[in-house]
């Protein structure tokens, strides 16, 4: 006799905080999983407080509300149908753990902690925490289950201790971010824990995007052998009934979809659309007003904002002065026609010129320079910020990495904004996305298809229009060679003898470090923004504001220094 249990994925969007939605999303994706005849449902990692929730989770109201949604859930399962496999904050006397619950039969069956806290890159779950003790499978309805957390299939430990414990599959929860490679990552780990236990494995994702993380989902499912045999969708909600079988003594997974999932430039792009219009959407935005220059980033920031959120939302205003061009005022109007967006023009010289005349008195015997430049930015901030108090939308801002990184944007000015969905992308990055999007309508977007950034914004030289006949390369050296000093400064924290064994030049590589350590005081007051990289500005990368260190640009010599013994512990004292 052939034994059959199906067990509904449930790749789902919660929102940190709002337990009474998550709970509600849950109910859904149980009565969805019922109408599908499902034995089982699995949701993600934190999935009633949603991941991370950060400090949040030490709230002990917030945990309460967890334990008791948890309990909800669990008398729900008293009608018969589906169990309910769900992760929670769980607080007890020893601790407060990141927590998966198994619910049948009207009550909270079993519980299992995480074992393995991160605690780098973006991750501190030490900081709020307890670390579980290695466990075993659950016992359900005729199988061992093993529900290792995310992490916790990193390492081999907890993988090992259920299968020397009797399991027979692996259902993972996870809460894992997007980032350039992760899913090559992800599932060379999962290939690994499947081949040193010899069991299948499920590894289902959220999805959504958090503040600054974007959870790509992703979920998939691998035979006993490491085979995939399951691909569910990445960057969107998805839900797949998977059927485990038991033949010869062993449970096998059957064959399902394997979906094309986003790649490369497509992934990125992704990425920062729904973690824009989670953020716009979650925090309850009506839509977003931005800046239209005529430029690459303003451009780019406006195609992801109406494939996020569709057109009718978002708003794009073009603020002139005297140093704007036509080429700028055409490119600005074309492209917003192309996204079909409302479009509007605000001329910045009366607000300009009143703040010179009212500095005047003190500014005298002065010459012009970068102050009188960033007035005209801070002139358009405060005007976008004046949109948005009026009507309700986020304003968008939109300065790329490379930008960021040595401090080429005015705090207060082109800075101000709610949220940055380019944030973590280089220029030449930003460019390649640009030309990427001409050419694809990505899945699921509400923005038109065809040219939507006029080609002529991709292939003008880069300017801030501050002064007359201003480019970007006056004060900087030229984005790919920028981008990959930086590249190697921040994503792979290279000494700069190595940089310069590239083949790059000392001067320019000791003039941007400088630069990225002295703008480390406008990124803090910088608006957040999508994770892509693997390094990126806020969650990943915290340096200091006040900082001397400068690398000499040769190698220093690392002095040798005795191995620390350990105090023995058994000597007499006499």
């Amino acid at each position: 006799m052939t034994e059959r249990l199906l067990v509904a994925l449930a790749q789902l969007d919660p929102t940190v905080g709002d337990v009474t939605g998550n709970l509600a999303r849950a109910r859904r994706a149980r009565a969805d999983a019922a109408a599908l005849g499902a034995d089982l449902v699995l949701l993600p990692e934190l999935f009633l407080a949603g991941y991370p929730p950060e400090d949040l989770v030490l709230k002990p109201s917030f945990q309460a509300a967890c334990m008791a949604a948890t309990a909800e859930l669990a008398e729900d399962t008293t009608d018969g149908g589906p169990a309910v496999l769900i992760g929670s904050p769980w607080k007890t006397e020893t601790g407060l753990y990141n927590a998966v619950a198994l619910l049948d039969q009207g009550r909270i069956a079993s519980l299992r902690f995480k074992a393995d806290l991160p605690n780098y890159g973006v991750f501190d779950e030490k900081r709020v925490f307890t670390p579980g003790d290695l466990a075993g499978p659950i016992a359900f309805r005729g199988l061992r289950v093993g529900t290792p957390i995310c992490e916790d299939i990193w390492g081999a430990d907890p993988v090992e201790c259920i299968a020397e414990t009797g399991g027979d599959i692996l259902l993972v929860p996870n809460g894992s971010p997007y980032r350039r490679g992760v899913m090559d990552e992800r599932f060379a780990v999962a290939v690994a824990r499947v081949k040193e236990s010899g069991l299948p494995l499920v590894y289902l994702n959220q999805v959504g995007g958090q503040d600054e993380l974007v959870f790509d989902g992703a979920s998939f499912v691998l035979d006993a052998d490491g085979a995939m045999v399951r691909q569910m969708k990445a960057f969107r909600e998805d839900m797949a009934l998977q059927a485990f079988v038991k033949r010869d003594g062993r449970w096998a997974p059957e064959p399902g979809d394997l979906t094309v999932i986003e790649e490369g430039l497509a992934a990125d792009y992704a990425a920062c659309v729904l973690g824009l219009r989670d953020y716009v959407d979650k925090n309850r935005f009506p839509g977003v007003v931005l800046g239209l220059s005529g430029g690459i980033d303003s451009a780019i920031v406006a195609a992801m904002a109406v494939d996020a959120l569709g057109p009718e939302r978002v708003h794009a205003v073009m603020l002139p002065y005297r140093y704007t061009s036509s080429a700028s005022l055409e490119d600005a109007a074309a492209c917003a026609t192309a996204l079909g967006i409302r479009y509007d023009t605000v001329p910045i010289a009366e607000p300009v010129e009143g703040f010179v005349a009212a500095l005047s008195p003190m500014f005298a015997g002065t010459d012009p320079g970068i102050t009188e430049e960033n007035l005209q930015s801070r002139a358009r901030g405060v005007i976008l910020m004046a949109i948005s108090n009026k009507f309700g939308a986020m304003v968008v801002t939109t300065g790329n990495k490379s930008e960021m990184s040595v401090g080429y944007a005015t705090l207060y000015g082109d800075m101000n904004g709610g949220y940055n969905p380019i944030k973590d992308l280089y220029k030449t990055e930003v460019y390649a996305l640009a030309r990427w999007r001409n050419q694809n309508r990505p899945a699921g977007s509400l923005g038109p298809s065809g040219e939507v950034i006029p080609t002529r914004i991709i292939t003008k030289a880069p300017t801030a229009e501050l002064r007359e006949n201003q480019t970007d390369q006056d004060s900087l050296p030229p984005y790919d060679v920028l981008d990959d000093i930086l590249e190697c400064l921040v994503e792979k924290e290279m000494a700069l003898a190595d940089i310069l064994a590239k083949g790059h030049d000392e001067a320019t590589v000791k003039r941007i470090e400088r630069l990225l350590y002295i703008a480390e005081y406008k990124r803090r007051q910088a608006a957040p923004g999508v994770k892509i990289t693997a390094k990126n500005f806020g969650r990943d990368r915290r340096y200091p504001i006040t900082n001397g260190f400068r690398d000499p640009g040769r190698k220093i010599e690392v002095p040798e220094a005795p191995v620390p013994v350990k105090p023995m512990t058994d000597v007499v004292d006499f």
